[in-house]
């Protein structure tokens, strides 16, 4: 996360993973979601980075970029592991 400090890194990463959640309907314990947000937000900005040049500021920008982020992680936990998709009768 750019420009900001690791304890308020950390308060954002739980913010951004619970929010997360809460978007995607899934269900992890508050260390998960410090994870989930955390590391969210570090490939949300690289891959602004990579596409754009450039990230999001701000505490509110960064929460963003992790919450999306975070959402892209379990998604892609879910194409991995079958969750959350329709099954066949």
């Amino acid at each position: 996360m750019v420009g900001i400090g690791w304890i308020l890194a950390i308060i954002l990463g739980a913010v951004a993973g619970w929010l997360a959640g809460k978007i995607m309907h899934s269900t992890h314990g508050l260390l998960m979601d410090i994870v989930l947000g955390v590391v969210g937000a570090i490939i949300g900005n690289f891959v602004l980075m990579a596409i754009f040049g450039a990230t999001m500021g701000g505490i509110l920008g960064q929460l963003i970029v992790a919450i999306v982020g975070a959402c892209l992680l379990i998604a892609i936990g879910r194409a991995f592991t079958g969750r959350g998709h329709p099954r066949a009768l």
